[in-house]
């Protein structure tokens, strides 16, 4: 009898393995019904003879719902990189925007210096007399001892920052910045050269000819020192492939031309 119940139950599972389309459990006796698709756990099967029970959590269930594993989780959601990407660019072009407007608030003009010695009082130190389109010229102090020769300087054009508030430097009061391009380790240093034919006083610009009708009037000293205006933009200054004088990507000009250096190539300004 027991032999006879074990074989009974052994032919039952095996016909409940065989799960037809529909959704449905032939056994040959009867048959059910998926119940609720979603959560098919086990079919209860009734023979009319010996009850079984059998759990079918590993068999799948064909359902025309779909095969779904309640089991499962959630899939993480798709992080989707355009729009990040985007704000990245937008905030990109919206920093280099206001670096360049901040820019245009720096007084760079054309310089000549007229006269050039050695500080009395700082060895690392010169002292020049130069002619930026002023009644008077202006005295620049200029720590450039370790890498000009004094003769390197006379008659010579450069760039000034003339906007810059009046330092006293070891009793000489300076009144502006001489602009030049230094290697990463400093060793090297060569002042910006507008080009021949520039015109001592008039005022340096970022871009292209066009943008020179677009310059505002520059900050005051008092505007730059409280705004920050030159640390804002000081660290966008640099030398090109071609020892060219850049903001970003936009040329400084004179109206003879574009502004670089003798040699220094991708060098820092300042």
């Amino acid at each position: 009898m027991a032999t006879a119940t074990a074989n009974s139950a052994v032919a039952v599972a095996a016909a409940a393995a065989k799960i037809i389309k529909g959704g449905k459990v032939s056994l040959g006796i009867r048959s059910l019904t998926c119940i609720n698709a979603l959560r098919n756990r086990q079919f209860i099967i009734k023979t009319s003879t010996t009850p079984f029970s059998p759990r079918y959590d590993r068999f799948p269930c064909f359902c025309t719902t779909g095969n779904v594993n309640v089991n499962a989780e959630e899939p993480p959601a798709t992080v989707s990189t355009s729009a990040a990407t985007t704000s990245a660019e937008s905030g990109s072009v919206g920093d280099g925007a206001r670096i360049r407007d901040a820019a245009k608030m720096l007084d760079l003009r054309v310089g000549r210096i007229i006269k050039a010695w050695r500080h009395e009082e700082a060895d690392s130190l010169y002292v020049e007399e130069v002619d930026v389109g002023e009644a008077e010229p202006r005295i620049i102090c200029s720590g450039l001892v370790k890498y000009i020769a004094l003769d390197g300087l006379q008659d010579r054009n450069v760039v000034v920052l003339a906007n810059l508030k009046p330092r006293n430097m070891r009793g000489v009061k300076s009144s502006g910045m001489l602009m030049a391009a230094s290697d990463s380790s400093h060793e090297n240093v060569e002042l910006l050269e507008p080009p021949e034919g520039s015109i001592p006083g008039e005022r340096i610009w970022f871009g292209s000819e066009d943008d020179k009708e677009n310059q505002p009037d520059p900050a005051t000293p008092n505007q730059i020192q409280k705004k920050k205006i030159w640390e804002s933009v000081q660290p966008h200054l640099k030398t090109d492939d071609s020892c060219v004088a850049m903001l970003g990507e936009h040329l400084m000009r004179t109206s003879a031309g574009v502004v670089g250096c003798k040699t220094l190539k991708n060098a820092n300004i300042s």
